[in-house]
């Protein structure tokens, strides 16, 4: 059914915490915990298939990329998708197929073969990044917003961290050992199956569309009659992929797609193949480390989550760059500190990385209008799935030429570039730290 959009009731923006918005919550986090995991747990998987695979650093690096340029193609390609046919068909379907070839992986012993899967599955993460944030970002009342956001980016550290974790205790198992770990991505996707079941689409993706009566019909049947869809604009504003690029969101959309990518190209470089970093840097028992990385990582984005709200955007930002990029100079330059100090340092960069990574989820949405969030989103992801992959696919080949010291190089120069293009361009969109000029900005992003 169609009609046109009416103002009825309370706006289901501004409605309180109901028990829909803890289904789709619960059913998003644990998205990110499963999407999370299928991306850590490959990287310790990776040190125990080398000699068993015989494994060289290019299939090293194209086995730890693969499923981040996978990511590329699905948010690309399912970010339009969401926009034109719903967020709740693919919401409710990209966990099953990630479960298939979650088990699938334990049955191959190409290196070709586990790419293929590899990417396959990485689609099924790309996707599930565009079409989570959109659900949920669209149904959560606007003054919790970010913080459902923050936890998304919470949930897919623990799912990333528990991966290495879990793969560390599996150590043991012989030449099939590789094969155990990859494949135990299955459960937390599984679960997440269970808990998607019964989530309804999202009312301003119906309303947009022309379903006002079946939003009504949501939002009455899961909040309640007295509240309503937001007043609605005079003309339906252009839907549009090339939009993205116009006067009025082309920096956004510049600022959006490099945060993001200079952010998570040293975040997957670095942790993908992180018992071959430390090994690098010399210190002492690189797995054990690699553990004390990750704890910092959680503790990263814990201490992200409780300042999202408490400083601007842009300081966020500029904050998590140049600190991060700073550190890791350090790191650089002083090769040959001792190694309690080299922990500590280790311990500071992962921190401060982690933090950063707080608004990867949050601040698109926020520079993205409804009717191209998803298409925004999902540009935003495979833009940065470039950066992450050629990261991920470099590192190894970079470190066995020219040293480790050069593949970090490589991680400061973009760290330093992101900060700089998010001090000329990035807009401020919390409204309580916002300018009259940043406030338009939040409000037409919105």
């Amino acid at each position: 059914m169609s009609g046109k959009q009416q103002p009825q009731g309370i706006s289901f923006e501004d409605a309180p915490s109901f028990p829909i918005h803890r289904k789709i919550a619960a059913g998003a986090f644990m998205g990110q915990i499963t999407d999370g995991y299928i991306l850590g747990v490959v990287g310790i998987a990776l040190s125990y298939a080398t000699v068993p695979l015989g494994l060289t650093s290019f299939w090293l690096g194209v086995l730890g990329a693969a499923s981040l340029f996978g990511i590329l193609l699905g948010s690309f390609v399912v970010g339009p998708m969401a926009d034109r046919f719903g967020r709740k068909p693919f919401f409710a379907t990209l966990m099953l197929a990630s479960v298939l070839l979650s088990l699938a992986q334990f049955f191959v012993s190409d290196p070709q073969v586990l790419a293929a899967l590899r990417f396959v599955l990485g689609m099924c993460v790309g996707a599930d990044y565009t079409v989570g944030i959109a659900l949920l970002s669209e149904w959560t009342p606007t003054k919790k917003r970010s913080g459902f956001l923050a936890w998304l980016l919470v949930s897919w550290t623990v799912g990333y961290v528990i991966a290495y974790v879990v793969g560390f205790f599996m150590d043991g198992l012989g030449d099939d050992g590789w094969r155990w770990v990859l494949c135990t991505s299955a459960i937390p996707a599984g679960i997440t199956v269970l808990l998607r079941f019964g989530v309804p689409e999202s009312p301003s993706w119906l309303a947009q569309n022309g379903h006002v009566a079946k939003a009504l019909e949501n939002i009455h049947k899961f909040l309640g009659k007295e509240y309503g869809l937001p007043v609605a604009p005079k003309e339906a504003p252009s839907a549009s992929w090339f939009r993205l690029f116009s006067p009025e969101l082309r920096y956004n959309t510049i600022v959006s797609c490099v945060f993001f990518a200079c952010q998570v190209l040293p975040f997957f470089a670095i942790s993908i193949f992180l018992p071959l970093v430390l090994t690098s840097l010399n210190i002492d028992n690189p797995y054990a480390s690699g553990v004390l990385y990750n704890a910092f990582t959680i503790v990263g984005v814990l201490i992200g989550t409780w300042l999202i709200d408490r400083i601007s955007r842009r300081a966020f930002l500029l904050f998590t760059f140049y600190g991060a990029g700073l550190i890791l100079a350090i790191m650089t330059v002083w090769s040959n500190m001792p190694g309690v100090l080299s922990l500590t340092f280790l311990a500071a960069f992962s921190t401060v990385l982690a933090i950063s990574i707080v608004l990867e989820f949050a601040y698109p949405p926020e520079l993205f209008p409804t009717e191209l969030r998803a298409s925004g989103v999902g540009l935003t992801i495979a833009v940065s799935r470039v950066g992450a992959g050629s990261g991920a696919f470099l590192l190894p080949i970079v470190c066995e030429k020219y040293g480790i010291y050069a593949a970090l190089g490589a991680c400061i120069a973009t760290l330093i570039v992101g900060g700089i293009v998010c001090h000329l361009w990035a807009p401020e969109t919390s409204i309580q730290f916002g300018s009259k000029k940043s406030g338009a900005v939040a409000a037409t992003a919105r």
